[in-house]
C-alpha cells in the first residue's frame, strides 16, 4: 500500500502516482478530498482513507467506493445506512498503542461482531499502527504479538474478510514479519529510512533546488539578515537565494549550521532564514552568479545533503520537512 497522503509527502502526488502504476496494490490517503484526487490519477486501485470521515462525507465515500477506516459502532452504522448497491467495505482500526484512532484491543472482538450484524457494511480489513517502530523495539515486538493474536481470533471467528495490516515504513524495515498481508509504505517509498541504519539500502527520490538571485561583497563587521545575528569577521562573498520559510525552508534552521550545495561544495547559511530568501557564504566557490543552481536537499558533485541531516538541524523530523515544502515550489519529474 503506497501512502500518498499530503501530496505524496510533499513530493507531488501528480508526479508520483504515474511512477507507481503496476508496482502497488493499494493507495492510502488521509481524507476524502485526497481520495478523490488520487482516484482521478489512478482509477484502477482501491483507496483506503486513513482518517475518520466527517459525517457529511460518508454518503459520498460509500457511493464512490472508497474504503473508510472505522473505530466504533456509530461510524460503521452510519456507513451501513449509506449502502445502496451492496454493503460498504470498511477496515476496522484497532488502537494497540498509538492513541489516535481505533477501538481499544479489549473491545475489538465485540465491536467486530456488532458490525458484522449490520447488513449494510462488511469488514474487509483490520489495521493498526506502530507508534515507536523507529525507536522502541521491545514495545513494538510486544505490540505486534498482541495484534497478531487479535487478528488470528478475528479470522477464527470470521469477523474480518480481507487484509491485516499494521506495518508502516519503520515496521516493514525493522520488523518485516509484522507486514502480514499488506504493508503501508510511507516515508520509505520516497527513499528515506525512518531507521537510519537502513538508509544505505534506499535512494532518496527528491532533490530540492533553488537559484542564486544576487551575489554581493560584504565587509568585515557587516551584519546579515534580521537582527544581525551573523556578523562577518572578514570580507566575504555572499549569495542571496530564492527560498525562505514560506517555501518550507524552516526558520528553525537559522544559526543551526545549515548548509546548501553550490558548485558541489557545502556553503553555510548565514543569519536568519527570511520568508522568501536566505543568504549563504560562497567565498570559496568560483563563478557564482545570478542564476547559479543551488541544491537544498540532494546531491551535487561529490557532496550530498540528506533530509535527515536537515531535519536534525531544524529540530524536527523528515516527514515534517517533506510535507512542509510549499506550494510555490515547482514539482518536476526527473529526466
Amino acid at each position: 500500500m503506497a501512502v500518498v497522503k499530503a501530496d505524496a509527502y510533499g513530493h507531488g502526488v501528480d508526479r508520483v502516482l504515474p511512477v507507481l502504476r503496476g508496482l502497488v496494490e493499494w493507495l492510502a490517503v488521509a481524507n476524502f478530498q485526497e481520495a478523490r484526487h488520487v482516484r482521478a490519477l489512478a482509477p484502477g486501485l482501491p483507496v483506503l482513507i486513513l482518517g475518520p470521515a466527517l459525517p457529511e462525507e460518508r454518503s459520498w465515500i460509500a457511493a464512490e467506493g472508497f474504503v473508510p477506516v472505522v473505530s466504533n459502532f456509530e461510524e460503521a452504522a452510519a456507513f451501513a445506512a449509506c449502502a445502496r448497491s451492496g454493503p460498504v467495505a470498511v477496515h476496522l482500526a484497532v488502537d494497540t498503542g498509538m492513541g489516535r484512532v481505533g477501538v481499544c484491543e479489549s473491545g475489538a472482538l465485540a465491536l467486530a461482531a456488532q458490525i458484522q450484524a449490520l447488513s449494510g457494511v462488511r469488514v474487509t480489513g483490520l489495521g493498526s499502527h506502530f507508534p515507536s517502530a523507529d525507536e522502541d523495539d521491545d514495545f513494538t515486538r510486544r505490540q505486534a504479538l498482541r495484534f497478531d493474536a487479535l487478528a488470528r481470533a478475528m479470522r477464527e471467528q470470521r469477523l474480518v474478510d480481507g487484509p491485516v495490516h499494521i506495518a508502516n515504513s519503520a515496521g516493514m524495515i525493522g520488523f518485516p514479519d509484522s507486514a502480514r498481508e499488506l504493508f503501508r509504505a510511507g516515508l520509505a517509498l520516497y527513499g528515506c529510512s525512518p531507521r537510519p541504519e537502513f538508509q544505505s539500502a534506499l535512494k532518496p527520490v527528491l532533490t530540492w533546488k533553488t537559484r542564486v538571485t544576487l551575489v554581493r561583497e560584504v565587509a568585515a563587521g557587516d551584519g546579515i539578515s534580521y537582527g544581525s545575528t551573523f556578523v562577518a569577521k572578514e570580507p566575504m562573498k555572499v549569495a542571496t537565494l530564492a527560498v525562505g520559510y514560506a517555501d518550507g525552508y524552516r526558520r528553525h534552521l537559522s544559526g543551526r549550521g545549515a548548509e546548501v550545495l553550490v558548485g558541489g561544495r557545502r556553503c553555510s547559511v548565514l543569519g536568519r532564514v527570511t520568508m522568501d530568501q536566505i543568504m549563504v557564504d560562497v567565498s570559496r566557490v568560483e563563478g557564482v552568479c545570478a542564476g547559479t543552481e543551488v541544491v537544498l536537499l540532494g546531491a551535487q558533485g561529490g557532496e550530498a545533503l540528506s533530509v535527515s541531516e536537515l531535519a536534525e538541524r531544524a529540530g524536527t523530523i523528515p516527514w515534517d520537512l517533506f510535507t512542509g515544502i510549499g506550494s510555490r515550489v515547482e514539482r518536476q519529474a526527473a529526466g
